[in-house]
């Protein structure tokens, strides 16, 4: 049995079932939102790895290289990046496999991103692509890992609570894995 760190979480579980009221903030002109065309695995893992280093992102770090890239490979799975100033700030990724609904799997910015004012622009802007393509809804999870300000944000979009759970998450100790002492078990 691999040794892990026992991690426990509440997930919060969020829905939207319409576009949300008022226009979104516009990004700052230094910010660009670009699809990957094709992900690969190695900027998939900066991407994730540097967004989720102090949000215990674990799950997909334990993924393969081949594991990941058929995921990232599935049509149902679109991965946009944030860029400011050329380099990225952030990133999130839209899954469609239960179209008309889009579940946003990941959503965050870089470390150095973060407090600049980029966050709920962008968040909108992932939210707003959505409607746009013609999903009927739109679902995203956060928990007491994330960014503290990951859940009002989330609720100043237009998504509401469907669910609270408390989990104990098993994180492998070879990942190397931050884990702040008031989630530890």
């Amino acid at each position: 049995m691999e040794p892990t760190d026992r991690v426990a979480v509440t997930v919060s579980f969020l829905r939207m079932d319409r576009p949300p009221v008022g226009a979104a903030p516009s990004l700052p002109t230094s910010c660009q939102v670009v699809q990957a065309d094709s992900c690969t695995v190695p900027f998939y893992r900066y991407l994730y790895n540097t967004v989720g280093e102090d949000y215990v992102w674990w799950l997909r770090r334990t993924m393969s290289d081949q594991e990941l890239r058929l995921l990232l490979g599935a049509p149902t799975l679109a991965i946009y990046t944030l860029y400011s100033g050329g380099e990225p700030a952030g990133f999130f990724e839209l899954d469609s496999h239960n179209w008309p609904d889009v579940n946003l799997s990941y959503f965050g910015l870089m470390p150095h991103a973060i407090g600049t004012g980029v966050g709920f622009g962008f968040l909108r802007h992932s939210v707003d692509l959505v409607w746009r393509q013609g999903a009927k809804g739109m679902t995203v999870n956060t928990c007491t890992a994330d960014h503290p300000r990951a859940l009002p944000t989330y609720l100043r979009a237009g998504f509401r609570p469907v669910r609270q759970v408390r989990e104990v998450w098993n994180v492998p100790v070879r990942l190397g894995m931050r884990i702040p002492s008031h989630l530890r078990t």
